[in-house]
C-alpha cells in the first residue's frame, strides 16, 4: 500500500468524519412523542413544553424545585439490616441493592431533607423512583420515621413526595410493616399541629397509597400522575367491567373528591408555600383598626319627633 492510502487518506477522513452526537442530548416525550432538547427540558422542570406531560424526575431535582431557591440540607437515614431475609430469586436481593446504589444518588428508595418553603421551616421526604422502583423497604420506612421526628423537633411542617410501587417484595412482611409504623408517625406530628401535606406524583400506588401517602392535611397531585392501590388489569378482572379511560389519574382523583387539588410542578414552591403560610399564621398579617361603634353614637342622641308627634303633645 502506498503512503497516499496509509497516511494521507485516514487523517482527510478524520477530518471530514461526521462526529457522533451523544445519546442524552433529545428527549422524546412519552405523550406526544415530540422530541425536546434536554437544556429546554431542564428549564422547563422536566415538563413537555408541546404537551404539558410531566416527566418523572429524581430525588435530588425535586427538592431543589420544592425548596426556596433550591437550598437545602438532606440528614443521613438511620441504618438498617441489609437483607433481613436472605431473599433471592432470579438475583439475589443484596446483589440487587448494590446495582442500584451504584446508580442513584442516595442508598435507598427515600431521600430526607430539610431548609424552607415559603419562608417556612419544612421537612421534604422524597421519593427515587429509580431505586427499585421507590419499593417501600424497612430503610424507607426508617426514613419517613426520622422524617416525622425531625419535624417535630423542629416545628416544622411536613411535607412526603411519594413516587412508588409499593412494598418491596424481598423483605416481605417487614416491607408491609412499615404501612403501620409510617402511618403513627404521622400521627405524631399531626396531634403537635403541624401542616403535613403530601404531593402525589407518578406513580403512587400499593402499599404506599394505601398508607401514609392519603393521610395529608391536603393532598396534591402533579396532573396526570397515576395514584392508585391495585392495578387497572387487576380491578377489571375482578370486578368484571370495563373502567374509564382516566381511571386512577390525578385529574380523575380531583373530580372524585380524592385529592384537593391538582397543580403544575412549576408552581408547586409557591402554591406549597402559600398553604403553609395560611395554617402556621397565628397572627394577622396587618395592624388591626378599631372601628368605631356607630351604632352605639346612633342609640346615644335622642331620636327627633316628627310634625304628628309635636302636634299630639301640645294638645
Amino acid at each position: 500500500m502506498s503512503w497516499l492510502t496509509e497516511f494521507v487518506r485516514p487523517k482527510i477522513q478524520k477530518l471530514v468524519r461526521r462526529t457522533d452526537v451523544p445519546e442524552n442530548l433529545w428527549h422524546k416525550c412519552p405523550s406526544c412523542e415530540q422530541m425536546i432538547f434536554h437544556r429546554d427540558l431542564a428549564k422547563n422542570s422536566h415538563v413537555c413544553q408541546h404537551c404539558g406531560h410531566h416527566m418523572r424526575i429524581s430525588a435530588k431535582d425535586r427538592l431543589e424545585l420544592l425548596f426556596d431557591g433550591g437550598k437545602y440540607q438532606t440528614i443521613e437515614l438511620p441504618t438498617v439490616p441489609v437483607d433481613p431475609l436472605k431473599f433471592r430469586d432470579q438475583k439475589k436481593y443484596i446483589d440487587r441493592l448494590k446495582t442500584a446504589q451504584a446508580k442513584a444518588t442516595y442508598k435507598d428508595a427515600l431521600a430526607v431533607a430539610h431548609g424552607e418553603v415559603g419562608g417556612h421551616a419544612t421537612v421534604i421526604a422524597v421519593f427515587d423512583f429509580s431505586f427499585m422502583g421507590g419499593s417501600m423497604g424497612t430503610a424507607v420506612g426508617e426514613g419517613i420515621v426520622a422524617a416525622a421526628e425531625l419535624a417535630s423537633v423542629q416545628d416544622a411542617a411536613l411535607i412526603i413526595v411519594p413516587a412508588s410501587g409499593g412494598a418491596r417484595m424481598q423483605e416481605g412482611i417487614l416491607s408491609l410493616m412499615q404501612m403501620a409504623r409510617t402511618t403513627a408517625a404521622i400521627e405524631k406530628v399531626k396531634e403537635k399541629g403541624l401542616p403535613y401535606f403530601v404531593l402525589l406524583t407518578d406513580p403512587t400506588t400499593g402499599g404506599v397509597s394505601a398508607s401514609f401517602a392519603m393521610l395529608g392535611d391536603i393532598q396534591i397531585a402533579e396532573p396526570g400522575a397515576q395514584i392508585g392501590f391495585a392495578g387497572r388489569r387487576v380491578i377489571e378482572n375482578t370486578i368484571r367491567e370495563k373502567l374509564p379511560d382516566d381511571f386512577q389519574t390525578a385529574e380523575y382523583l380531583l373530580a372524585h373528591g380524592m385529592v384537593d387539588m391538582v397543580t403544575p410542578r412549576t408552581e408547586l414552591n409557591e402554591t406549597i408555600g402559600r398553604l403553609i403560610d395560611m395554617i402556621r399564621r397565628t397572627k394577622p398579617g396587618a395592624a388591626i383598626v378599631p372601628i368605631k361603634d356607630a351604632q352605639k353614637k346612633t342609640a346615644a342622641k335622642p331620636a327627633k319627633k316628627t310634625e304628628t308627634e309635636g302636634a299630639n303633645t301640645k294638645k
